[in-house]
């Protein structure tokens, strides 16, 4: 059974910083892509970073510069840093798993809150 927890969201104010953790397990974790995604009512969610089995990041150019996406497989965890934030970085965030079509995994989210 696979399962994605998401750890470490919560209310920053703008500026701030939040580390997210996302831990797997009932997976062969250093084969998958990891990602992390965010959705806010009412659109659509939408990549944030993901991190390739080899270590090659791709980030959406809204958090270019203030988000690090990395991973740990001796602790089948992948991480968000998330640094300089924004009111408009406000969203659930879901870590995501994927090997292929089939083997496409989400977490349950956890809610990230920028407001002074």
């Amino acid at each position: 059974q696979v399962q994605l927890v998401e750890s470490g969201g919560g209310l920053v104010q703008p500026g701030g910083s939040l580390r997210l953790s996302c831990a797997a397990s009932g997976v062969i974790f250093s084969g998958y892509t990891m990602g992390w995604y965010r959705q806010v009512p009412g659109k659509q969610r939408e990549l944030v970073a993901r991190i390739l089995s080899a270590g090659t990041t791709n980030y959406d150019d809204s958090v270019k510069g203030r988000f690090s996406i990395s991973r740990d497989n001796a602790k089948n965890t992948v991480y968000l840093q998330m640094n300089s934030l924004k009111p408009e970085d406000t969203a659930i965030y879901y870590c995501n798993a994927r090997l292929n079509m089939e083997r496409n995994y989400w977490g349950q989210g956890t809610q990230v809150t920028v407001s002074s």
